[in-house]
């Protein structure tokens, strides 16, 4: 009886308890009405200093007594929501890049966070607040592509910091939304900011460069996607920068982001990082110590356990909890402004559901994107476009029949996966006796001699080989399984048994037109390869829709319009050495030697002309705007679309400046025979340049004005891009 009795004593002491504390909760942050400063500070100031350092890590931890779920910060949308299940796959970002088009990209991330939405509803009624399951996309990369031999290469829009701010701030605002007071899915520009390269030594390498390169080359995408695009989040890279790690350095989180920028949101250490500054990197003893001169520098979320040690920092004096508050109200901000603790009738994306997930809209979504990022190199005596009534086709390559080459690094997963010979096959009459061989494997020898697949080019109408590379071959380190150097590539060529092959098929061929299509998400080396291909397609990771959108471009139903977003070297030896981070020598603006294929370059199945170009004045003075316009016609016998682009050319190069910048570019529809006006307004801000001390200064002096559809140059018109226009101007 005694024992039923203090039973039922503890029963009620608890539940008085309870009741008491219950009773304490201030509610008042889930008042919507309340300024959302003063509803983050309402939360955080009820935590204990226990429950504060569990929301400090990536993967937060409930505190039931506050209505608090858990959640985890880490989901993936690079081209498409990732890991996370059934997902539209876009093209890779470096494909996105080649479209020169943001109002696309635009659309495309909108996409992306409609899927996203729908299954976060769906994940939270089911209780999966798993990784990967969240809606803080740690997305876009705008890092430079600034090496081709870069792994992660394919993760950015290309080697020109400006196409990369433009499709940068059009893919944020996609996938962020458009309403004032509550964002669609939290976007995070990442890795901030020097991050390309050595994929194989980015936890302890250290980047020196000039204040010119940064200002002018590496901020500009950053800058961009925060005081234009609003970004939510910034990740901090791995690296060091000026002898600092990058999660631990003030003048990058401090005087830079917060201060220069006016950063209004949470700063996420990559994965690792802070842990890694007291490992590696060396720059700290302990894991204490890395976490507490983090949160000084204004880290707001630990990707790892380091930010476990945030109490003991506390106790020992090294932080304070008012530090603590600070970074951590940072975090809820976030929480709010995606309507976490609001009620589903103001929830502004409460309509999305499981029908817009890999949606008939989304799909056909996907393969106009692949159709628009498919870049045509070469077409000898315009053997494309191919007739469907083709008797005899032969689609032959290691990547032929692959699903691993449309989907690139950071994937989701699909039900509706179109291969190449799944696209032609769809793409051809019923008639045509279409073969298909592998004929080689992705990365080594074939084992057997004896191998009939390049005999049947002999036998064929048409041979259309599909070679290159896929996020096994490059990428991030721990992803790229058949690299042996991080991730990274060594040299540009193609795998040696694909060379091999290749050759095998000239031999075979005969008279017979060799059609290359190439899948990678970096520049390939065609050094004894091009002059034996009648016609050469690159098609990057072209998404799920890969398949459809090839055979779309090779049968003629649309004319390819992609244009490279970064320049083909002929071999490795044209490039500075790898860990070198000076811009000296590299990309179309500094790069003296010839490459292979130009920035911005691409055919289509048309002629386009430049004509009658206007200059509002040809003396510009500071704080003038220059506006021009021009005629582009399409001359040709194809419905195509041409993507016209401007570039100024500094008539003394001296100082370290560019010697060509993309100033603009606009994509423009253009049926057989149209012609369009087209027209460009450059403000004073795009006519400066970056001095040696970091400063935009008003530089006097003469300057050639290029618009055609490739950079400047004369290899431009020899491999067929239409003659540009040009002028001059002078800023006095």
């Amino acid at each position: 009886m005694l024992g039923n009795n203090k039973f039922k004593f503890t029963f009620y002491f608890l539940f008085i308890c309870t009741i008491t504390m219950a009773q304490e909760v201030d509610y008042g942050f889930l008042d919507a009405t309340k300024p959302l400063e003063e509803r983050v500070e309402i939360l955080v100031n009820q935590m204990t200093l226990d429950e504060k350092v569990s929301q400090m890590t990536h993967s937060s931890s409930a505190i039931p007594r506050l209505q608090i779920p858990d959640y985890n910060w880490w989901s993936e949308a690079l081209h498409g929501v990732a890991r996370n299940g059934e997902a539209t796959i876009f093209p890779q970002a470096i494909g996105l890049g080649a479209t020169f088009d943001s109002e696309l990209v635009h659309r495309v991330a909108d996409a992306i966070s409609t899927e996203a939405r729908a299954k976060y509803e769906i994940a939270q009624k089911m209780g999966n607040h798993s990784k990967f399951a969240g809606l803080t996309f740690w997305s876009p990369t705008v890092n430079l592509f600034r090496d081709p031999r870069y792994g992660r290469g394919q993760e950015c829009y290309g080697e020109d910091p400006y196409l990369a701010s433009k499709i940068g701030v059009a893919f944020v605002k996609g996938l962020q939304g458009e309403d004032p007071n509550h964002l669609k899915v939290a976007a995070c520009a990442k890795h901030f900011v020097m991050h390309s390269g050595p994929e194989h030594n980015k936890l302890q390498f250290n980047v020196e460069v000039s204040k010119q390169d940064l200002y002018e080359t590496y901020f500009p995408a950053f800058n961009a996607l925060v005081t234009e695009a609003k970004v939510e989040g910034v990740m901090t890279a791995y690296n060091m920068v000026f002898g600092k790690p990058s999660c631990m350095n003030e003048f990058l989180l401090k005087e830079t982001l917060r201060e220069d920028w006016d950063f209004d949101g949470y700063v996420t250490s990559d994965c690792g990082a802070i842990s890694g500054a007291s490992g590696g990197q060396g720059y700290v003893k302990t894991p204490l110590e890395a976490s507490s001169l983090a949160l000084k520098t204004g880290v707001n979320l630990n990707c790892g356990g380091a930010y476990k040690n945030l109490k003991k920092a506390i106790e020992k004096g090294l932080v304070s909890e008012k530090l603590l508050n600070k970074r951590l109200m940072q975090l809820y901000k976030t929480r709010f402004r995606l309507g976490m603790f609001n009620k589903e009738e103001d929830n502004p994306y409460r309509n999305i559901g499981v029908e817009d997930i890999h949606s008939k809209a989304h799909i056909a979504l996907s393969r106009e994107v692949a159709q628009k990022s498919i870049v045509l190199l070469k077409n000898k005596n315009s053997v494309l476009p191919l007739s469907p009534d083709i008797k005899v086709p032969y689609v032959t390559g290691p990547f032929a029949n692959s699903n691993d080459m449309l989907m690139g690094s950071y994937y989701g997963v699909s039900t509706g996966l179109v291969t190449i010979l799944e696209g032609i096959t769809g793409a051809v009459s019923k008639g045509t006796s279409l073969n298909y061989r592998s004929g080689a494997l992705p990365f080594q020898i074939n084992p057997n001699p004896k191998n009939w697949a390049p005999n049947v080019a002999a036998e064929s109408d048409v041979t259309i080989c599909v070679v290159g590379t896929t996020a096994d071959f490059e990428g991030e380190g721990v992803d790229a399984i058949a690299s042996s150097h991080g991730g990274d590539r060594i040299d540009l060529k193609l795998p040696e048994n694909q060379i091999k092959y290749i050759h095998q098929i000239i031999e075979k061929k005969k008279d017979t037109p060799l059609i290359l299509v190439i899948a990678s998400g970096s520049p390939i080396s065609l050094e004894g390869i091009e002059e034996h291909c009648d016609a050469i397609v690159q098609i990057w990771y072209p998404g799920e829709q890969g398949g459809n959108a090839v055979a779309d471009i090779l049968f003629g139903k649309v004319s390819p319009s992609g244009r490279l977003p970064i320049t083909f070297p002929k071999n490795v030896s044209q490039l500075p050495p790898y860990e070198t981070y000076s811009m000296k020598g590299r990309t179309y603006k500094y790069m003296t030697e010839e490459p292979m294929f130009p920035f911005g370059f691409g055919l289509t199945y048309s002629d386009t002309e430049f004509k009658a170009l206007e200059l509002s004045s040809k003396k510009i003075k500071k704080n003038q705007e220059l506006r021009i316009k021009l005629i582009v016609e399409n001359v040709g016998d194809f419905d195509i679309d041409e993507v016209v682009q401007l570039y100024i050319s500094p008539k003394d190069t001296s100082g370290g400046i560019p010697l060509n910048s993309l100033k603009g570019f606009k994509r423009v529809r253009l049926n057989k025979s149209e012609q369009k006006s087209v027209e460009f307004l450059i403000n004073s801000d795009q006519l400066q340049v970056i001095s040696e001390e970091g400063k935009n200064i008003w530089r006097k002096g003469g300057y050639k004005i290029t618009i055609g559809n490739s950079s400047p140059g004369n290899l431009s018109e020899r491999l067929g891009a239409s003659k540009p226009l040009e002028a001059e101007i002078e800023l006095k």
